[in-house]
C-alpha cells in the first residue's frame, strides 16, 4: 500500500517503496563504519607553542603547552593521576629555558624571588650546558622525567617549599607509571627494563609521599593548588600502598568530614576504606 496516495494532485510522486521510518540498525551501523574510520589524533593536534620569557637570563623562547578544551578526560587512576584521551598531559606541565636550564612546574614558573634567581644562576645556570638539537614535535617520557628532574633540582636549589618538592616527584612517578604502561614485556630484556622503571616509580612515590607527610605539618592549604581534602586522600591513597593502614584510616576520616570535600571524592574513600578493612581481616 502507498501511504502517500492522493498527492499526485500536488505534483508529488512517491512509489510503495518509500519508506516512512528510517531503519535504525541500517543507520547505526552507518553510524559505526563512520567511527571505525575516524582518524586517530596525533599528539601534536592537542598542543601549541607559548611563548615565555625567562626571569633568570631574558632569553625569550617557546614551550609547548595543552590546547585548553581540546582533550577529553579519563576517569583518573585511585591517587588522582590524571588521564586523558590520546594523550598524557602530565608531559607538559613543564616550563624549561633552554638557555640558563631554569625549570620549574608551569603554575610555579614565573614566581621567583631574587634570592632563588640568584641561587638559579649561581647553582644551575652556571653550569648548565644547553642543547642546541631541535626541539621534537611531542616529548615521548624518557624526555618528560627529564624535565622534572631538572625542575626538582631547581626547587631544591632555590630552597622551595616542600610541597613542591613532593608534588613533583609525585607526578614524576606517574610519568614513570605511564611510561611503564607503554612498554612492551614479551621477552626478558624487556620485563627487566619495565621492572626497572616501576623501581625508579617506586622510590619517586615513596619521597613524594614522605614529603607531603612533612609539608602538611609546616605550609598552610592550598596546597600546589589543592585543597586539604584532596591532599588527604592522596595521602590516603599513598599510604595505604606503602600499607601503613592507621595513617591512611586517619587521612580517609578527615576527607569523609570534609565539608568542601565532592560527593564523588568521598566515594572513593569510602571505596579505599573497605578495601583497608579487607586488608585488615586477611
Amino acid at each position: 500500500m502507498n501511504l502517500f496516495s492522493g498527492l499526485e494532485k500536488f505534483g508529488l510522486k512517491s512509489s510503495e517503496s518509500m519508506q516512512l521510518f528510517e531503519d535504525d540498525k541500517k543507520e547505526s551501523k552507518k553510524e559505526e563504519g563512520a567511527r571505525a574510520e575516524e582518524k586517530i589524533p596525533a599528539e601534536s593536534d592537542f598542543l601549541l607553542d607559548k611563548t615565555v620569557h625567562c626571569r633568570i637570563c631574558d632569553h625569550v623562547f617557546k614551550t609547548k603547552v595543552i590546547k585548553s578544551g581540546r582533550v577529553k578526560r579519563l576517569e583518573p587512576d585511585r591517587d588522582l593521576r590524571p588521564r586523558f584521551q590520546y594523550i598524557d598531559t602530565l608531559k607538559y606541565d613543564v616550563t624549561s629555558c633552554p638557555a640558563c636550564g631554569y625549570t620549574a612546574m608551569n603554575r610555579y614558573f614565573e614566581h621567583l624571588t631574587p634570592t632563588q634567581a640568584k641561587l638559579i644562576k649561581e647553582q644551575i645556570s652556571s653550569n648548565f650546558c644547553p642543547d642546541n638539537r631541535a626541539e621534537n614535535a611531542v616529548y615521548d617520557y624518557d624526555e618528560a622525567v627529564d624535565r622534572y628532574k631538572l625542575s626538582l633540582m631547581n626547587t631544591v636549589v632555590k630552597r622551595g617549599k616542600d610541597s613542591e618538592k613532593a608534588y613533583t616527584c609525585l607526578k614524576i612517578a606517574w610519568l614513570l607509571r605511564g611510561k611503564a604502561e607503554t612498554m612492551a614485556c614479551s621477552t626478558p630484556e624487556e620485563k627487566a627494563a619495565k621492572a626497572e622503571v616501576q623501581k625508579e616509580e617506586e622510590e619517586f612515590y615513596q619521597q613524594a609521599f614522605e614529603g607531603f607527610m612533612k609539608a602538611i605539618s609546616e605550609e598552610m592549604y592550598p596546597m600546589c593548588g589543592m585543597e586539604q581534602s584532596t591532599v588527604d586522600y592522596i595521602l590516603a591513597c599513598m599510604a595505604f600502598h606503602f600499607k601503613k593502614y592507621e595513617i591512611a584510616s586517619k587521612f580517609l576520616a578527615s576527607v569523609l568530614t570534609a565539608p568542601s570535600a565532592s560527593r564523588r571524592m568521598k566515594d572513593m574513600a569510602l571505596e579505599l576504606k573497605e578495601d583497608i578493612i579487607a586488608e585488615l581481616r586477611k
